[in-house]
């Protein structure tokens, strides 16, 4: 019975691999909810010699029935990942790479990780960290290194909030932001001149910002901008950035010094927005400005 749930699991994890990027979850927390919500094990990487791919501390869900949440390589490791947990009942570090007795399995970098692979994790601290997320609250979640293991491998792992992007505006520049940052699996909330949350002259009706989330104006009517910047720059927010050429740019800095805002502020403001600041095309301009904003959100992950 056991190989025949090694080979149904086995299965599971080459299924998932295979599926369009759009059907599965890649986010830095979706594994860890995972097992929060429906159990299984979760395979941290612990140590990383050489480059990889991932950064430390990158985690994989493996479900009950052998279907994964998370990616750590090209979807071979994730099944040989799959194949350990049903074999094992107590939490182990596997090397895998250079160096290891894993003799059928090579990383194509040349490098070699260590993977903490535990079949049966503490679900009620799973939960609590799961918890402090939901509600935007960094954590941490302490990992169970068998003994013997503490050769310089991680033992705690520290989670932020996911990336949260706020965007008003109207036109194509909005429409194409909204559908890029879904397909990338990004949290987005839009908000148009019609929306019942926005009204003109006023902050809008929204609460404030946290400090993993971004807000981003891309009105070409600028009279919108005066009291949501106002909100945007009494918050946490990261990153507040708003489209528009230099005169507007200009204007909008003289506008927010005349209500008294500091040069400190003012200076929080990205404009133009984006990593290419020539991006005039609705979809260029979207995917520069998309691309600059989790650049910078990945600059607040903390050392693992």
């Amino acid at each position: 019975m056991k190989n025949a749930n090694r080979h149904s699991s086995a299965q599971g994890a080459a299924d998932a691999a295979s599926r369009p990027f759009a059907a599965r979850n890649f986010s830095d927390n979706a594994a860890l909810h995972a097992v929060a919500e429906g159990g299984g094990a979760l395979c941290t990487i612990v140590g990383i010699e050489g480059s990889f791919s991932r950064q430390l501390g990158a985690q994989l869900a493996i479900r009950r029935d052998g279907t994964v949440v998370g990616s750590l390589a090209d979807g071979c490791l994730e099944a040989q990942l799959v194949a350990e947990v049903a074999r094992i009942d107590a939490p182990v570090v596997r090397l895998y790479g250079r160096g290891s007795e894993q003799i059928d399995f090579r990383l194509p970098c040349g490098s070699a990780i260590h993977i903490l692979i535990d079949p049966a994790p503490d679900r009620e601290a799973i939960a609590r960290v799961a918890c402090d997320l939901s509600e935007r609250r960094p954590a941490t979640l302490a990992l169970p290194l068998p003994d013997g293991c503490d050769q310089g491998l991680l033992r705690h792992r520290h989670f932020l909030p996911d990336l949260t992007i706020i965007a008003m505006g109207s036109g194509p520049e909005s429409e194409a932001l909204a559908h890029l940052a879904d397909a990338a699996g990004v949290n987005i909330r839009s908000y148009g001149p019609d929306s019942a949350e926005l009204a003109l002259g006023r902050a809008p009706d929204l609460p404030a910002p946290d400090a993993w989330t971004a807000v981003i104006l891309l009105f070409h009517d600028h009279e919108w901008e005066r009291e949501l910047l106002r909100w945007a720059l009494g918050s946490d927010a990261f990153y507040i950035g708003a489209q528009g050429g230099a005169v507007a740019r200009q204007r909008r800095l003289e506008m927010l010094a005349e209500d008294g805002v500091s040069p400190e502020d003012r200076a929080r403001i990205t404009s133009p927005v984006g990593i290419f600041p020539q991006a005039r095309q609705p979809a260029t301009l979207a995917l520069s400005a998309l691309s600059d904003i989790i650049f910078r959100y990945a600059a607040l992950e903390p050392g693992q």
